[in-house]
């Protein structure tokens, strides 16, 4: 594990800024690239001197509307029907595009915002978006301010959690001892992710209850 972090690191730096772009991009279309392995590496080496930190924000933030604003255009030519018949071929089911759906009929512009600092809805939310017609310009600011915010959030954290121990990629019985002292923050964060990814699911299954009814 601590070789295959040191690895994945030693990409992010070699590849910079524009890897940042590229990585954040795909993470916002149908590509499985968690940002999550994304920005705290790249504010990592930011904590080092190797980029600037909010070099490493803003290229997080243009490369999420960049993917984003690819699918909005690609959802809005090839329409619904087509997405039905082939999205199964790159991860996209109809389940996952009927609540994503939902989620944009009931928050419009901003579910945009929110969605961008959610699970699952992050990634798929530019479809409905194109196939909705929804209005670009309004897209775009909702996609930028809530890709931004979420990047700062991921910065913040690979700069003061792990930036400050850049000793950790030399010494794999180091990066055990951090992340277990680390293990509270962690559990936690995963115990929000989960609760944001469970409000989604009700808040979509509650849409289409009163949909029935």
């Amino acid at each position: 594990m601590h070789t295959l972090l040191a690895i994945w690191f030693g990409w992010v730096r070699d590849w910079g800024y524009t890897g940042i772009v590229l990585l954040m991009a795909m993470e916002s279309s149908i590509f499985p690239v968690p940002s999550e392995v994304v920005m705290p590496p790249a504010a990592f080496w930011a904590a080092q001197g190797k980029m600037n930190f909010w070099g490493v924000v803003l290229a997080g933030t243009v490369g999420s509307w960049l993917g984003a604003a690819i699918t909005y255009w690609v959802s809005r030519w090839i329409g619904r029907p087509l997405l039905l018949k082939y999205g199964r071929y790159v991860f996209i089911t109809e389940e996952k595009l009927i609540r994503t759906e939902r989620w944009l009929a009931r928050y419009e512009a901003g579910g945009i915002f929110f969605a961008r600092l959610l699970p699952v809805v992050r990634h798929l939310i530019s479809i409905p978006a194109g196939i909705m017609r929804m209005n670009f310009g309004s897209f775009s600011l909702m996609t930028l301010a809530g890709s931004a915010l979420w990047c700062w959030v991921l910065s913040v954290f690979g700069q003061r959690v792990i930036g400050a121990h850049p000793y950790l990629m030399e010494s794999p019985e180091k990066l055990v001892d951090f992340m277990k002292s680390q293990c509270l923050w962690l559990v936690g964060f995963v115990i929000l992710i989960g609760a944001l990814y469970i409000l989604v699911m009700r808040l979509t299954e509650k849409k289409k209850n009163e949909a029935a009814t």
